[in-house]
């Protein structure tokens, strides 16, 4: 088979590399891809919006199949446009995409089909939003509806901090256009879980567990990012919870999408709380997690070309997907300054210490060759250093260990991912 993978980050790096795995894989191609991905996959300087190109290319490269891997062609519509021309493609339409593409669309969905979250109210009109505010209570969490890399969320302890964020989301647009409408929702405690799933329109299956760290530094302090690490399995991901989970959360919403005529073919993320009161989503994305793919596809046996074929064809109850008895850690190395400014084209060397070493992986995220022929850095995160082990502290020393592997001159890590879960 020849498989086209739309993306540029570490997600598409991981899954590419679960690609290359496949025995039934002989051609692999990226668009725009990384360099990393680059070592395994023949990339061309097209854009993941670049619906026209990207069908073209498809065409033109005769490819058996496309996987779209980021949200924003994906709730953009890329899988109809290709689908249209022939192509075979793995991933949700966009009637089914906006189940990640407006939180105020999938707030309304699980009140509707009573499945369990946090409760809320949706607001396109700032003033209106800004009155709500002043009965509320605190802390409250505001969120812009649309895709924003995943720092739309404002966790807000005081009136004043909602108020500003009301301005900032609102009416100063720093997400744009997915600032038009909010979602104004309470701030749920518990432990977060990460359960990323396979569905083929009635069938879920749901993959082991991971656990992202969001926050920029140490001690979940700082802004929020698009992930700084995560680990695999959640301990707290108990099979009590996942059998409460299966038939209260993950089955009944894709149920509640065929329902609404929005069959959901491809991966569904659940993000969820585990409260005092049980499971709560906290939200959905229509893709793999970046990092959380990084510590759940080295984990798969099973090949992932089989997996996604049974989803396009509703062929899923087929498939036992099996996991490794083990964990996995990844560390995000980001440009210092990430997530606000931080400089680009720095020189990275120490690829070399990976070559050979069974359990360990670099995952490309933001990197290009320069004109040197040199592997720099294009991004704000910048590598994502996993490692195995038999337990979740083997495989985080591993990670930690790997990532002094790799130098440049503004490296920047958390140095807690996963410690609270070690020490425990």
């Amino acid at each position: 088979m020849k498989v086209l993978i739309v993306g540029g980050g570490g997600r598409e790096h991981a899954i590419a590399a679960s690609v290359a795995k496949s025995s039934k894989v002989e051609k692999i191609y990226c668009l725009p891809g990384n360099a990393g991905i680059a070592r395994i996959a023949e990339c061309a300087p097209i854009g993941p919006m670049e619906f026209d190109k990207i069908v073209a290319f498809a065409k033109e490269k005769e490819v058996d199949l496309t996987i779209v891997g980021m949200d924003d062609p994906l709730v953009g519509g890329l899988v109809d446009e290709l689908e249209a021309a022939g192509i075979r493609t793995f991933g949700p339409r966009k009637n089914a995409a906006i189940l990640e593409g407006s939180k105020a669309f999938s707030k309304d969905l699980m009140k509707k089909y009573n499945i369990p979250t946090a409760a809320y109210e949706n607001f396109d009109d700032a003033d209106k939003a800004l009155a709500y505010l002043e009965t509320a209570k605190f802390p409250i969490v505001l969120k812009a509806d649309g895709l924003a890399l995943g720092k739309g969320v404002l966790i807000c302890n005081t009136l004043e901090e909602a108020k500003e964020g009301v301005k900032e989301i609102m009416m100063d647009k720093k997400f744009g256009a997915s600032g038009n409408t909010m979602v104004v929702e309470e701030f749920m405690t518990g432990r977060e879980v990460s359960v990323l799933s396979f569905v083929d329109g009635n069938v879920v299956k749901t993959m082991t567990s991971a656990q992202d760290h969001k926050r920029a530094k140490d001690g979940d302090q700082g802004l929020n990012t698009g992930g700084m690490g995560t680990f695999s399995p959640s301990p707290f991901f108990t099979d009590e919870i996942a059998a409460y989970c299966q038939e209260k959360l993950f089955q009944p919403t894709v149920d509640a999408m065929k329902a609404e005529g929005r069959e959901f073919k491809g991966i569904i993320f659940f993000g969820l709380m585990l409260t005092e009161d049980g499971p709560k989503v906290l939200e959905y994305n229509a893709r793999f997690g970046d990092p959380e793919a990084q510590v759940v596809l080295p984990r798969m046996k099973n090949d992932i070309i089989d997996v996604m074929e049974a989803c396009i064809d509703g062929t899923l109850d087929q498939v036992e997907l099996e996991f490794e008895d083990n964990a996995a850690v990844c560390v995000v190395l980001a440009s210092d300054g990430y997530p606000v400014a931080y400089e680009k084209g720095i020189p990275i060397t120490g690829f070399e210490n990976f070559e050979g070493k069974e359990g360990y992986y670099c995952f490309h995220a933001g990197t290009k060759v320069n004109e040197k022929g040199e592997i720099v850095t294009n991004g704000g995160r910048v590598l994502g250093i996993t490692a195995k082990g038999e337990t979740l502290k083997e495989a985080r020393a591993n990670a930690y260990k790997a990532t002094e592997w790799i130098s440049f001159a503004n490296k920047y890590m958390r140095h807690d991912i996963g410690k609270a879960i070690d020490e425990a």
